[in-house]
């Protein structure tokens, strides 16, 4: 864990003030599913929350499993030096619209469309000893017109009846995601399976999204510890509890807004002057949980990303089936 540590304080350095709110997150200690294999959908959409600009969908597709660990690309994954891991991969497609979808025009101080895709190498792994967390994710992909945004709220859209979305020919250009997730919670204190406060930091860095993220988790029900042994045979059979992760991020880059790091040529853009420094995000959800089954339902706040931006909300399911029991040791 000192190498974590130290790992930490030294993006911490580099990085000082800079972040970028995640929109799913798939690691975060209150989404623990028990075993060593398991998939789970992971679907967001404003319409939860009666809004329809910005975050407009996203989804993701996750599947965990031990034979995961041979992937090549987890030697670049930070583990925690306790005795439980799990290995994984996921698939995942969002994207982002200014306030209306009904003008041709460049709506200038509106946000950009973005459409994003990604494959992610992760790992979740547990110090049960000393009650921590370190979750790592390689995110691989591409921002732009590749990611099929357009095609794909155009035909959702026409599914649904809804508006033809015009404008999607100013989008963001195409450039490549290569980006470092690394995330550490530790447990602050627990009552018994009622009650968790857990403390995160947050770091990432490459070519999508740089930055720092931290804020708190409280978890209130019943439920098995997110830091606790998995292999213990007393583990609660079904959990329900809600939880609550207020955060903060202070903001440098964010390609959904800027631009590609390295494709410079997007018709249009979000200048850096223009980008509030400092955001403010809330998500509040409920859990439930039966053996192999795992079901949630969470909204989200996020304060504005630009000056003449607005504050933002979306919602989200998540629906998993674990094929496994215990977590896999590290090795």
């Amino acid at each position: 864990m000192q190498k974590t540590k130290a790992i930490l304080v030294l993006l911490g350095w580099l990085m000082s003030g800079l972040s970028v709110a995640q929109r799913i997150d798939n690691t975060a200690s209150f989404r623990q599913m028990g075993g060593s294999a398991f998939v789970r959908l992971h679907y967001d959409n404003d319409l939860f929350t009666a809004t329809d600009y910005y975050y407009t969908q996203g989804y993701q597709v996750e599947a965990i499993n031990p034979a995961l660990r041979k992937n090549p690309l987890t030697r670049l994954l930070i583990k925690a030096s306790g005795n439980q891991a799990q290995y994984g991969l996921a698939f995942e497609h969002f994207g982002f619209t200014p306030t209306s979808i009904r003008s041709d025009a460049i709506l200038v101080g509106d946000r950009p469309f973005a459409g994003c895709i990604l494959v992610k190498t992760f790992s979740m792994s547990t110090d049960t000893l000393r009650r921590l967390r370190v979750s790592s994710v390689l995110s691989t992909g591409m921002v732009g017109p590749v990611a099929l945004g357009r095609q794909i709220q155009t035909t959702l859209h026409r599914l649904l009846n809804g508006v033809e979305p015009h404008g999607w020919q100013h989008q963001i250009r195409n450039d490549v995601i290569l980006n470092y997730l690394l995330t550490y919670e530790k447990q602050l204190y627990a009552y018994r399976h009622a009650l968790s406060v857990s403390a995160q930091a947050q770091a990432r860095v490459g070519t999508f999204a740089d930055g720092l993220q931290t804020g708190i988790v409280v978890m209130v029900g019943r439920f098995n510890s997110p830091f606790g042994n998995t292999s213990n045979k007393r583990l609660l059979p079904m959990q329900l509890y809600v939880y609550a992760q207020p955060l903060v991020n202070a903001v440098v880059y964010d390609a959904t807004l800027q631009g590609g790091l390295l494709n410079r040529s997007s018709p249009y853009v979000i200048p850096a002057s223009q980008l509030a420094r400092t955001t403010l995000q809330a998500n509040m959800g409920a859990v439930f949980s039966y053996k192999n089954l795992y079901l949630e339902y969470y909204e989200s706040v996020l304060s504005r990303e630009f000056e003449t931006g607005r504050s933002h909300r979306w919602g989200g399911v998540k629906i998993g089936l674990s094929f496994a029991t215990f977590a896999h040791p590290i090795k």
